[in-house]
């Protein structure tokens, strides 16, 4: 894939991918990364190395993943409201979760965006990427998102898209295309993978 050199960002933003574990929240964030890196600041708030920093007391409990997720969502305001692409590709699943993230973002004026990676969660067991869904299923672990523990998905998202129906750079470009329409990005003069 090659980079567009033809990006600007007219403000920092907060991309929010929301969706399961295996769903791509995370291929496509760095996809997205990836094809702007070389013409604006970006940033991939990855939510595993989140966890072993800034969140490194904190369990599974549904308080302890709200907290989490709140604490995410302040780091990533305040890198986007200092001009950066904040793309975050966490689970956050729960809805007030996210409201309080977008309340937070409405309240310094920072613009945020949620987008739903709305993979089935059959496609996303079939993945497994990180094998989780495998050890759910051999009783090794309890409470994963999905599977026996709950996920809100969003009822009105910003965008929402579905990896089993569209590629990672598919779904970059319909978030980079939504940025465009309300004037956060500059046009894009070559298209994802182009």
């Amino acid at each position: 894939m090659s980079p567009s050199p033809a990006v600007a960002l007219d403000k920092g933003t907060t991309v929010w991918l929301t969706g399961l574990s295996g769903a791509g929240k995370s291929t496509v964030a760095c996809t997205i990364a990836e094809a702007v890196r070389t013409s604006v600041e970006v940033d991939v708030l990855d939510g595993d190395e989140l966890r072993k920093t800034i969140s490194a007391e904190l369990g599974f409990s549904a308080d302890d993943r709200h907290r989490h997720g709140v604490r995410v969502g302040y780091v990533a305001e305040l890198l986007s409201r200092h001009r950066v692409l904040t793309l975050v590709p966490v689970i956050a699943p729960y809805t007030r979760t996210r409201e309080a993230v977008r309340a937070h973002h409405e309240r310094q004026g920072t613009p945020f965006v949620e987008v739903h990676v709305s993979t089935p969660l059959t496609e996303c067991a079939r993945r497994d990427p990180k094998g989780l869904y495998a050890r759910a299923d051999a009783g090794e672990i309890r409470g994963l998102t999905g599977v026996d523990d709950t996920y809100e998905p969003p009822a009105s998202p910003d965008l929402r898209v579905d990896t089993t129906t569209v590629t990672a750079q598919q779904a970059a470009e319909s978030v980079l295309t939504l940025l465009r329409h309300r004037g956060l990005l500059s046009t894009l003069h070559t298209p994802v993978g182009g």
